[in-house]
């Protein structure tokens, strides 16, 4: 609706459509392709399998459990992008909590913190996150060029994030936590299972080879995805028409929808404003630049949702000139930011409907708001900071 509206009221043209669809047809085939193997491999009962070793490898400790959760958690997220790693690893972890038969209090603390960390370590990989497809594809950035410039900034945020949500839920965390010994994962004998990590290995050096050459990366990305989903679905270990209308297709509408809105507040003259405190921003002594900047596109992020804030920042960019730390702050802080509301993300507000309709913990806004706040400026600050250090 705000799409046709700024087609109405004249703020976008046909040429603004083309240009449109030529910037968001391969991040957006890329993600949905994404979730589609996210979704094939959960069926599967891949993340299960991943979760239950990790479970057993922590030998009943409740801490060493709970900072294997969040390594787990930021490789899903990695490899299956923020979104498949919150919506396919709460329900897992969900589960596994329920058969070890903890305390209440300790499906929050792992729950808020799942979704915490697939935010904030979708940062490694072009792919990680929607975010960081839309603007790798804006600017023309190789896979292995972004790779190089965020695998420090991830690690930061990885580890502050990791070591803050332990503190602040170190009290819901029993001392002694193990699956009991009935526990079994269906599937787990599957040579789709078997073989995930050498798929996930090759589509991963896929990505950096065809990088290097210019091919989009969603040429890659729903090839495998769908030759997963039709291997499982012809051994009848995936059900495949259940993954397919599962898949977030109205992403793609979304996406092109919001980029139309985003063409017309430039228009209006948004973007010159946002190009303009940047351009105060710059000027000011490091580290207050790369600071200030990451704030600003954070506060952009979870006051209006990421996917528009970061289209607003990459063209407000755009017109500053060449300032590339720039580029790679608008992603972080839209991949940190958004954890400030519950509106900062699409992702978070499914998994907070998840959370209330299908595992009943309910997650109000107010302590939503008050704990993302207190785990995410910090984890934005040092991520920022340490930007420098590859910039």
């Amino acid at each position: 609706m705000g799409a046709l509206a700024s087609f109405l009221l004249g703020l976008v043209t046909y040429p603004d459509l083309t240009e449109v669809v030529r910037i968001v047809w391969n991040p957006t085939v890329t993600f949905v392709a994404i979730i589609i193997m996210s979704l094939a491999y959960d069926e599967l009962g891949l993340f299960e399998s991943w979760a239950a070793r990790i479970s057993r490898s922590a030998g009943g400790s409740g801490k060493k459990l709970f900072f294997l959760i969040m390594i787990l958690g930021s490789i899903v997220s990695a490899l299956f992008a923020n979104d498949g790693a919150a919506l396919v690893m709460t329900p897992v972890v969900f589960s596994m909590l329920k058969a070890m038969k903890v305390p209440e209090k300790t499906y929050l603390a792992f729950i808020f913190s799942i979704g915490f960390i697939s935010d904030t370590a979708s940062m490694p990989f072009t792919i990680s996150n929607l975010v960081n497809i839309l603007t790798t594809q804006y600017f023309s950035i190789s896979f292995i060029g972004y790779l190089r410039v965020m695998v420090i900034p991830d690690i930061v945020s990885i580890f502050a994030s990791s070591i803050l949500l332990f503190l602040y839920f170190r009290k819901s965390i029993p001392e002694r936590m193990s699956l009991p010994e009935n526990f079994t994962i269906n599937r787990s004998g599957s040579p789709l299972l078997k073989f995930a990590p050498i798929v996930l290995s090759v589509l991963v050096i896929a990505y950096a080879i065809t990088g290097i050459y210019g091919i989009p990366v969603s040429l890659i990305a729903l090839p495998f995805s769908l030759l997963v989903l039709y291997i499982g679905h012809r051994r009848k270990e995936i059900q495949g028409l259940r993954v397919l209308k599962a898949s977030p297709w109205q992403i793609v509408l979304f996406s092109v929808g919001m980029y139309i809105v985003v063409f017309g507040l430039s228009q209006a003259g948004l973007t010159n404003m946002i190009s303009d405190l940047l351009e105060l921003i710059v000027k000011t002594p490091g580290p207050s630049n790369y600071v200030l900047s990451g704030y600003l596109f954070a506060f952009l992020a979870s006051t209006m949702n990421n996917l528009p804030s970061v289209m607003i920042g990459n063209l407000s960019i755009s017109a500053l000139g060449n300032h590339s730390y720039l580029v790679y702050a608008n992603v972080l802080a839209n991949d940190i930011g958004p954890k400030f509301t519950p509106i900062g993300s699409l992702a978070t507000l499914l998994w907070m409907d998840t959370l209330r309709r299908k595992e009943g913990i309910p997650i109000s806004a107010a302590f939503y708001m008050k704990t993302g706040f207190i785990m995410a400026l910090p984890v934005l600050t040092l991520s920022l900071l340490s930007l420098m250090l590859v910039t």
